[in-house]
This record gives C-alpha cells, structure tokens and sequence, in this order.
C-alpha cells in the first residue's frame, strides 16, 4: 500500500465555510513527492544495468591494486646506490667479501653496513667514503687515500692500514682496528676512543709517504 507524504497548512482562524474548493484562500495547496513507478524499478534491476555497475566496481579495484603494487614494490638495485665512479654497481648493505676495489676511484662511495671482509682497497681513492658499521675484517687498506672517510662502528679490525691517509677520517662509536697494520698510516684529527688510541699508540711505527706524518706524532702518543 503506497504511503502518500501529504502535509497541510492551517491559519488559526477557523473558515466560516466548509472547505470545499482549491480556491478557497483559507486552503493550503498540498505537496505530494513523486516515487519511481514499478515500472523504473524493474528498469533499474535489469540484468544488463547490474552488470555494467559490477563491471564498472571490479575495474576500479583492479587499478588501485595495480597502482598499490607498483608504489610497494622497489628494484633492490635503487635501494642501495653506491657513489662515485663505481656507483653503478651496489655497494651499501651487501655481502662484498674479498672483492678487489684496488686502484679504483670510490669517492664518496656508498658501503654502509656491507660486509668487506678481506676485499682489497689497495691504492684506492675513498675519499669522503662511508664504511659505517661496515665489517671490514682483514681488510687490505693499504696506501688507500681514506681522508674524511666514516668508520663510525665499523669492525677495523686485523686490516692492513700501512700507509693509509686517514687524515679527518671519523671513527666514533665502538669503531674497533685491534689487530690492524698502522705501519706509516696517518691518523691525523682522526677522533679515537681514549682506549683505541692507547692500544694503536703501542702499535705505532714509521712515516707516511705522502704526507710526511709520523703514524706516532698523528695519533699523538706520549
């Protein structure tokens, strides 16, 4: 049973005469709101309709997966980006032992967290170069230009540093060169632990061929 939404207008005086006629100025015209006809309900629910509506959904949600998918997944390869000349390849937060970087030109170079064990740096220009909480173990490092190069908590320890300029070089944290070869190596403003310049002092010998440095004088031994 259809419900009609039919709402009157009263004024407070009642009428002398009986409400009769639409023309009647006492008389409030009446609205009635239009609903659709069973027939456009039908219309609406026809299979085709349906289907375009369903079909239109599913294509909606196919392009925001995609679009999803494409933002979460990354090449590993542009995650990690070294610097320098040698950028090309990955050289940050990956597995790069005994790899040989000798001679090569890695300012700047980006090796964050790898690990380089035994990899050969010999002769190479790190200048700027980050080895932050790099494993460095056995490492050959020598006569390699490490000027400003980063060590902080890097794992030094039992590299080769003979020779090596590491002039302004920061080795903050628990950077560790226990066992390392410092024979000419130059470790000027290079800020050390208290307990790692004691142990690198007893160590300590020769000059650096480059700058001229006593490895002693640089580390500023007693």
């Amino acid at each position: 049973m259809a419900l009609l939404n039919i709402s009157f207008c009263f004024k407070f005086s009642l009428p002398k005469t009986p409400l009769l006629s639409f023309s009647n100025p006492n008389f409030c015209s009446c609205s009635i709101p239009s609903y659709p006809t069973p027939q456009d309900l039908k219309q609406s629910e026809a299979p085709e309709n349906r289907r375009g509506g369903v079909g239109e959904s599913i294509a909606k949600a196919s392009l925001l997966a995609l679009v999803s998918a494409s933002l979460l997944v990354v090449d590993p390869a542009l995650a990690f980006k070294g610097g320098g000349p040698y950028g090309s390849e990955v050289t940050r937060g990956q597995d790069l032992t005994g790899k040989d970087f000798s001679g090569k030109s890695l300012i700047k170079q980006d090796f964050k967290t790898s690990i380089l064990r035994q990899a050969n740096f010999k002769s190479a220009k790190l200048l700027g170069a980050s080895f932050f909480d790099a494993d460095l173990t056995g490492a050959d490092l020598s006569g390699a230009d490490l000027r400003g190069a980063d060590f902080s908590l890097a794992n030094v320890t039992k590299a080769n540093l003979s020779n090596a300029n590491l002039e302004g070089a920061l080795a903050t944290g628990n950077t560790s060169f226990r066992g390392s070869i410092i024979n000419g190596a130059d470790f000027t403003d290079v800020p050390l632990r208290d307990d790692q310049r004691e142990y690198l002092c007893k160590v300590a010998d020769g000059v650096n061929p480059i700058t001229g440095n006593a490895t002693r004088d640089t580390l500023l031994c007693k």
